[in-house]
């Protein structure tokens, strides 16, 4: 998630963003609203089950294309510009800092997002293990929303996401 999230960052979540679950388990009891493009999410990985923090690039019913790290919804590029010398991206009215050191990464349809499933990327688009990768996430395996960064080189601080 460089360069919005850096290694050893601690990152505050909200475990009940989505619904409350049963403790220790994937099964809500009361869902809320689903995540949204744009959110940044840890959720369990398809592949090994490893617990990840990604951003939700599309969500169910959307046809999204991914070309050279760029993203593309229902035919509409996510706008991305460039701000202090770095890229910026828009996702669900909310922008973020994009990484593109190691160029955009592998391209991905376009497909159309099924229901209860989730395209997540890193914010990395080069050097990131995502959606790409391993494919939907389901709706299940999301365990919360991050809220914001709130320990950066073990100061507090409150970055939101």
């Amino acid at each position: 998630m460089e360069p919005t999230v850096q290694v050893g960052d601690q990152v505050c979540v909200s475990k009940i963003a989505y619904g409350l679950r049963v403790p220790t388990s994937h099964t809500y009891v009361v869902r809320a609203a689903p995540p949204e493009r744009g959110d940044v999410v840890v959720l369990a990985s398809p592949t090994d089950g490893e617990v990840l923090l990604k951003r939700v690039v599309a969500v169910p019913g959307d046809v999204v294309e991914i070309d050279d790290g760029h993203v593309t919804i229902d035919g509409a590029p996510a706008p991305v510009s460039e701000r202090d010398g770095g890229l910026v991206e828009e996702l669900g009215g909310r922008t973020h800092p994009l990484g593109a050191e190691y160029g955009g990464g592998p391209d991905f349809g376009p497909t159309k997002v099924p229901a209860d499933r989730f395209l997540v990327l890193g914010d990395n688009r080069g050097n990131s293990r995502d959606g790409r990768f391993f494919g939907w996430v389901d709706r299940e395996a999301i365990l919360g929303r991050a809220v914001a960064v709130c320990l950066r080189d073990g100061k507090p601080v409150w970055q939101p996401l």
